[in-house]
């Protein structure tokens, strides 16, 4: 259970997926409509979101896997990368976010570190969840948004986008599968706070799908603090 004590009355939300799910694109859409209904949004993403931490995610993902001279990294090595990332970003942005009231929309978050590290790696499930409650102190999402579509789409469209392509991107298929798999396998573990969306209709189509569970979601809970109108 995450551990929320002093995170004030702000709310946090993460969006999941697999490689070119459309979760980026639904983040900035969900972050325009609460603006737009009066919350204080607040959008980040990992690994990333301080400057320490975007350096740590040059190094991960701007990494030249496929040269001839690269160096490997070994997936231990990935995941300390990533955690010391998370920890910096929860310290240092989100908590203090969510202690002012503000709800926080964070592209990926531990659910990525299971996913991608845990099922996609073969790390161990219960170290790499010890390891994140240490990292983040507890911190758990209020609400997860998993956009699940088969890889091959996921993947055609981030080839579509070549200058965008990261190391990640260039993993083999079976990889990004057992990702997704992983992803699914969370989303049944955890229903009350991962729902799951079809991220393969356009892009407009889902994001009616994500507005509508906004909706739901903040209806049963108390409201953060709106944002101060000028």
């Amino acid at each position: 259970m995450g551990v929320k004590r002093g995170r004030g009355r702000g709310l946090f939300i993460t969006f999941e997926g697999v490689e070119g799910s459309g979760k980026t694109t639904q983040l900035a859409g969900a972050a325009k409509l609460l603006r737009e209904e009066g919350y204080r949004v607040l959008e980040t993403r990992e690994p990333g979101g301080t400057l320490f931490a975007e350096r740590i995610r040059e190094m991960l993902l701007g990494h030249p896997a496929d040269s001839p001279s690269a160096e490997p990294i070994a997936p231990e090595c990935e995941t300390s990368l990533i955690l010391a990332s998370r920890s910096q970003h929860v310290a240092r942005v989100i908590m203090p976010a969510l202690r002012e009231g503000t709800v926080v929309l964070c592209d990926r978050f531990s659910d990525s570190t299971l996913a991608y590290q845990g099922y996609g790696r073969g790390l161990d499930l219960d170290v790499l969840s010890d390891l994140n409650r240490f990292a983040t102190a507890g911190l758990t999402p209020d609400l997860t948004l998993l956009f699940d579509l088969p890889v091959p789409v996921g993947l055609g469209r981030r080839r579509q986008k070549e200058m965008g392509q990261n190391r990640l991107d260039r993993e083999p298929p079976h990889f990004h599968e057992r990702v997704r798999q992983g992803f699914l396998e969370l989303a049944a573990r955890h229903r009350r706070r991962i729902r799951v969306l079809d991220g393969s209709p356009d892009p407009e189509t889902v994001a009616r799908q994500v507005r509508t569970i906004l909706r739901k979601f903040l209806q049963r809970r108390k409201k953060p603090v709106p944002r101060h109108n000028p």
